[in-house]
């Protein structure tokens, strides 16, 4: 069995940092770039059942989730903080606790249709072919949902320092003075049970190799009228906990004595792609405040058509 290199899990822990957060599909490309690139890299770097290789990408996910709950971190004190209270409480009033509620539903049904089907749907279509078509479609769902986007009458910008911002979609709670952040996540609560659990459910889609998991919730977000920067916040809070759990789930498979030699590939890959990741989603925080996902499509339609040529002709 062939085992991942330093240099191999380096650049692919730089490519998975960068495309888990970009809307360019991680699997996807940790599929593409060893084909591509052909030789070792093609043996090495395969998604065969028994290989090395998935379980160091386990990790790499592992360091992503990581960063993210890094970065968001006061995000998460305070949705964590608002579901302990309302389970003790047994109470839903404020922002918080609404929005941990709303993320906790919407993480279900991806939760379980990754348990059911994510090892068949990669053994099945992780291959380059059927990811080239993936990615290209991924392209054209993010051109088509901006195309629609700016068809709709623009939401207002928000003021960037601090604004004044009902917690709640329910008229009992007091006005108060906030950061953007907090702003933020106070518009994400007033998304309706159902609008949640649709804009989570998109990520099911995401299991098809090719198809971004921040990309298509992000769509999903404007399809239910968010902006650009609510819909990534919240593809990124819904992604934090099911790429982290999926990660735990599968971190065994790195110990196991057959992966022994790719625990030192997997921690340095694993380093690099939280680095990688904590400044993608920093720069796509301040990307999406202005700007949209039209580069995205442009650039996912051109890679998987061109990689599609490259295997088939």
């Amino acid at each position: 069995m062939s085992a991942v290199s330093y240099v191999e899990s380096i650049v692919v822990g730089a490519l998975q940092g960068v495309s888990e957060l970009f809307p360019v599909s991680s699997l996807g490309h940790s599929v593409l770039l060893p084909a591509l690139v052909g030789g070792r890299w093609a043996q090495d770097l395969s998604l065969g059942k028994d290989s090395p290789y998935l379980a160091v990408l386990v990790a790499m996910h592992v360091a992503t989730a990581l960063a993210l709950v890094l970065f968001f971190r006061r995000d998460w004190v305070r949705i964590i903080g608002g579901l302990w209270t309302s389970v003790r409480r047994r109470e839903v009033r404020t922002a918080d606790q609404r929005l941990a509620w709303l993320l906790v539903l919407a993480t279900i049904p991806v939760g379980i249709a990754g348990l059911l089907l994510e090892s068949l749907l990669r053994d099945v279509l992780g291959k380059p072919v059927p990811v080239a078509i993936f990615l290209a479609l991924n392209g054209g769902v993010l051109y088509a949902a901006e195309r629609f986007s700016r068809a709709r009458p623009a939401a207002a910008k928000p003021a960037r320092d601090e604004e004044t911002v009902d917690f709640s979609a329910e008229e009992t709670l007091v006005m108060r003075a906030v950061t953007m952040e907090e702003a933020t996540d106070a518009r994400l609560s007033k998304l309706s049970v159902k609008e949640a659990v649709l804009i989570g459910s998109a990520q099911i889609l995401a299991l098809l190799p090719g198809i971004s998991r921040s990309g298509i919730t992000m769509v999903a977000g404007l399809r239910r009228g968010l902006g650009h920067e609510d819909a990534a916040r919240f593809a990124w809070l819904l992604a934090t906990p099911v790429i982290l759990a999926a990660g735990v789930l599968k971190m065994p498979s790195l110990f196991a004595p057959e992966n022994s030699s790719s625990l030192g590939p997997a921690l340095a890959g694993s380093v690099v792609a939280f680095i990688a990741s904590y400044f993608s989603v920093r720069f796509l925080t301040k990307y999406f405040e202005t700007r949209t996902l039209t580069p995205f499509a442009v650039y996912c339609g051109v890679a998987g058509i061109g990689s599609l040529l490259v295997f088939t002709l």
